[in-house]
């Protein structure tokens, strides 16, 4: 598809959808390099930017929320627009960007979660962990709050999500109160009955992708014990790299009886794997089995079940990006196609002016900074290919057809009275912010009519 209307050459055009890290490092990357002038364009669905720094990155670790100030200077370049509450597919589709802008960077992320599938897990008490993040973050899409009046829950997962998602349960309300965390959520940490926080890992200690600092935290946790049942913290044999030899430390250290007089407890389970949900009309308990390696390295399950009582469960096993209508894409990966960047068909061949960047393109992997070399591998070949392409400038700017669909987007002024808005609100309450979680409040402070 190549139904561009040619003008004058002039500054290229490049629109990039989404306006997390990934989009927004890719812009960084277009702006910067010197061998053709690029103007960019940041669509995004939500009228605010940053996508998972400020939805995704847990409210209590404000260092690394602090890479919002980099990313802000990225908004504001000159040669950057930021187009708030602009959804691709929903306002504008493949056709219409292919239409007006020289390349387009798909850049949306992985929003969706991976099941379990296993019996049950559509049960009410049982969610995925990105709501329950979404929730605590103040995502406007979040769904209804979270009646935390179970004692226990458990943890399905081996990655960071899951850490940050136990640690939340588990951390005392008054520990909070400074985070941006919306009140409402704050209100309901508050009067949480839950105590017992079980993080259930399929494999061994040695397997999991815990970072050994997110895990020390859990040792700073006021009235928390960490458990570990004696025997589940020893490795199933073969090299450890550092990081696995740090965490099976602090795992051995954990797997002592816990100190008295602890209001809330967690404890890791491995080699387990849920097989089954219970409970009507809520989940009560979480069917797991036992599970080990076989000959060939494939884990498989031993037969052996047990039950644990579970009033919340929560997965964390994994992300996965969603189709974008028209865009080829791998199902099996969840992943556009595409070669280093470059979007190509199912045949392997490129899609001429289409490119994707972060998670879209190489699935849920690596840390913020990731995304930076990500997207300069995918701005290298973009620019490659535009110098090559001596046809100028694509069609007219989008605006005419924004305004022609009655859609006003939330431009860079708008964001700053989000951003101030939500800062006063914190100022009030004693915080440095307190996210605004209303869609029409965020649309009506960002300027869009009514």
């Amino acid at each position: 598809m190549d139904e561009h209307v040619h003008h004058p050459p002039g500054p290229r055009r490049v629109a990039v959808v989404g306006a997390g890290p990934a989009g927004l490092f890719t812009a960084d990357e277009l702006v910067r390099q010197d061998r053709l002038p690029v103007t960019v364009d940041l669509l995004e669905r939500l009228p605010v930017p940053f996508g998972l720094v400020r939805y995704g990155v847990a409210p209590d670790h404000p260092k690394i929320k602090a890479v919002t100030r980099s990313l802000q200077k990225i908004v504001e370049h000159p040669r950057v627009r930021f187009l708030g509450g602009v959804g691709f597919g929903a306002e504008l589709d493949r056709e219409d960007l292919l239409r007006h802008y020289d390349a387009v960077v798909y850049a949306a992320g992985a929003p969706a979660d991976r099941g379990l599938g296993i019996p049950g897990e559509s049960s009410p008490g049982c969610h995925p962990a990105t709501a329950f993040v979404s929730w605590y973050s103040g995502h406007p899409d979040a769904g209804p709050p979270f009646a935390l009046d179970a004692r226990h829950a458990v943890v399905v997962g081996a990655g960071n999500v899951a850490l940050d998602v136990a640690r939340v349960l588990a951390k005392p309300a008054r520990a909070l109160e400074r985070t941006d965390m919306p009140q409402p959520v704050l209100d309901a940490l508050a009067v949480s009955k839950v105590t017992d926080i079980t993080v259930l890992v399929r494999r061994g200690p040695e397997h999991t992708r815990f970072t050994t600092k997110e895990l020390r935290e859990l040792d700073e946790l006021d009235g928390v014990a960490i458990r570990v049942p004696p025997g589940e913290a020893e490795p199933g044999g073969g090299p450890l790299d550092r990081t696995a030899e740090n965490n099976l430390a602090l795992f051995r250290s954990w797997t002592g009886e816990p100190a008295a007089g602890t209001e809330r407890t967690i404890t890791f389970r491995f080699w387990r794997r849920p097989v089954e949900v219970r409970g009507t009309p809520s989940v009560r308990e979480l069917i797991v089995e036992r599970t080990r390696l076989d000959a060939s390295g494939a884990l498989t399950g031993t037969g052996e079940r047990e039950v644990l009582p579970a009033g919340l469960v929560l997965r964390s096993v994994g992300y996965r990006g969603l189709p974008l209508p028209g865009v080829p894409f791998d199902h099996e990966r969840g992943v556009i196609r595409n070669a280093g960047g470059r979007v190509v068909d199912e045949a392997g061949e490129p899609c001429p002016r289409e490119y994707v960047a972060g998670w879209l393109k190489r699935g849920p992997s690596g840390v913020i900074g990731t995304n930076r070399m990500d997207a300069a591998e995918t701005v290298a070949l973009m620019v490659e290919d535009l110098i090559g392409d001596r046809n100028g400038s694509g069609g007219p700017p989008i605006d005419a057809l924004l305004r022609e669909r009655g859609i006003s987007p939330v431009t860079l002024d708008g964001w700053r009275r989000i951003d101030a808005a939500e800062i006063e609100l914190g100022r009030r309450a004693g915080r440095e912010r307190t996210k605004i979680t209303d869609w029409a409040e965020l649309r009506r402070l960002g300027g869009v009519p009514g």
